[in-house]
């Protein structure tokens, strides 16, 4: 039984098209968690890439960069943190091969390693309140440059003013979600086209003024220096690990379709920007103070290309919210909520502007969530570990039909509706990584190795091996292999 309830359809049924009916981009999509029909996948993996792209030049990206160097990092040591911690995009493009395979989101997929019961847990957390708490961070990123915005416009942005900007870019974000994946996919392309022309002019002045040989005046060395590479890569390296929803973009392609080509695409999409955009910010911030990266780049940038650059910042913000919201609309209905995708995508989006709201005008709240996710990699990394080695193990092969049957007789129900494996194997990385973790809080192991933050490593590594240990018996890993 399947777990939404589908928009509603023109056509016959199994009628076919290219594209399908049920996803074109001036259309609502149709399908939520439920299974894409053969008859209606579509596709080419070299789409991914400007789906991964565009959501990734972005303002948090350039923070992040900034941020590696103000943290005493030199220059060059920035930059090696951010290609390692962007490598781990790697784990994106694995995830995203289990879409056309089973035809389904990764909100279902993952039923296959927490059972039917414990996946609605999984969606709960890890899914739907990581990514609502995600959009409002970003809303609020893109918000303050469209302040700035309409400042440059003569117009004050006052509190009404601001909780129009708020809501106007929620609006925009939350319409290429409720569309979906075909608009996603058209709209995508030229996007990234226009973010890659603003951000080359960002290069040249950013590069015209960036001192290449920029050390901090007090050179870490030994421990001091280790804690501060593993910190720097985390923070880079949480971007990636928040995605373990790449299948949700995915799923219309062919099941045909080469899954080295799926990997590829989506990996070298969002890799490239990231690295690209992340550098842009460690050497800005050897020039200027990337304390406040949106006012100081303005002081390098040609006054007449500020307003660009500023909606460049909004535009990058709302496609990679688009794709946040879709995937935290899909959770909400892996959840159990019986609701169409479009209205689960518009109830996520309300939660998101009441938090933006809240958060901008009338409290820290913001502060208090950007804080929670410093920590909260010792979620999101045990959570890809646990998927990538299910992919693995089950060689990328996924039976879409059963994935969706809820019942108890799914050979994903296990014991209860619960999935002993993956669910230990989730608390004992998350346990794991508490203990090594040096954020907001400093965990045991991490104090003892004088402030070594190990969390990631660790919690990956402890996940990705009890959960492999825990089922190499399974049944349903049986099943897949017979099925080669």
């Amino acid at each position: 039984m399947a777990s939404t309830i589908p928009d509603p359809q023109s056509g016959p049924p199994g009628a076919r098209a290219t594209p399908p009916p049920a996803d074109r981009p001036g259309r609502i999509e149709a399908h939520g968690i439920d299974h894409i029909p053969d008859a209606e996948r579509h596709g080419h993996p070299r789409e991914l890439f400007s789906v991964w792209a565009a959501a990734n030049v972005n303002y948090l990206s350039l923070l992040v960069g900034g941020a590696l160097v103000l943290m005493g990092l030199s220059l060059w040591q920035a930059l090696a943190v951010i290609g390692v911690g962007n490598l781990f995009w790697l784990f994106t493009g694995l995830l995203a091969t289990s879409g056309p395979a089973a035809g389904a989101p990764s909100e279902v997929i993952t039923r296959a390693m927490y059972g039917v019961i414990g996946n609605r847990v999984n969606n709960a957390i890890g899914g739907w309140l990581v990514s609502v708490c995600y959009f409002a961070l970003n809303l609020a990123a893109a918000a303050t440059a469209a302040f700035a915005l309409v400042e440059k416009a003569g117009i004050a942005a006052d509190t009404p003013v601001k909780v129009a900007v708020i809501v106007v870019i929620a609006a925009l974000t939350l319409a290429i979600s409720v569309y979906g994946h075909a608009l996603i996919i058209k709209l995508y392309l030229p996007i990234t086209l226009a973010l890659a022309g603003v951000f080359t002019v960002v290069a040249f002045a950013v590069l015209r003024h960036a001192d290449l040989s920029y050390a901090p005046e007090a050179r870490l060395g030994g421990t001091d220096l280790w804690a501060l590479l593993l910190a720097g890569t985390t923070l880079v390296a949480s971007g990636p690990l928040s995605y373990t929803t790449s299948a949700d973009f995915s799923r219309y392609l062919p099941r045909t379709a080469s899954r080295k080509a799926i990997a590829g695409w989506t990996a070298l999409g969002a890799f490239l920007p990231s690295v690209v955009v992340c550098s842009l910010g460690a050497l800005a911030a050897t020039a200027v103070d990337m304390t406040d990266p949106q006012t100081a780049l303005q002081e390098i940038l040609p006054g007449w290309f500020v307003p660009v650059f500023l909606l460049a910042l909004v535009l990058g913000t709302i496609a990679i919210n688009a794709l946040t919201a879709y995937s935290a609309g899909l959770a909400l209905q892996a959840v159990g909520l019986r609701v169409r995708r479009s209205v689960s995508v518009l109830l996520d989006g309300a939660v998101a502007v009441a938090l933006t709201l809240y958060g901008l005008l009338a409290s820290d709240f913001l502060d208090t969530v950007s804080n929670a996710l410093q920590v909260i990699v010792v979620l999101i990394g045990p959570l890809m570990a646990v998927y990538a080695t299910d992919v693995l193990l089950r060689r990328g092969r996924y039976d879409g039909l059963a994935l969706s049957d809820e019942t108890p007789g799914s050979p994903f129900w296990y014991a209860g509706g619960v999935n002993g494996a993956g669910a230990s194997a989730l608390v004992a990385g998350v346990t794991s990584a508490a203990l090594c973790v040096n954020t907001l809080y400093t965990g045991p192991i991490a104090a003892a190795l004088d402030g070594l933050d190990l969390s990631l490593p660790v919690g990956m590594s402890v996940s990705a091996a009890l959960y492999a240990l825990l089922m190499r018996n399974d049944r349903t890993l049986r099943a897949a292999g017979s099925a080669a």
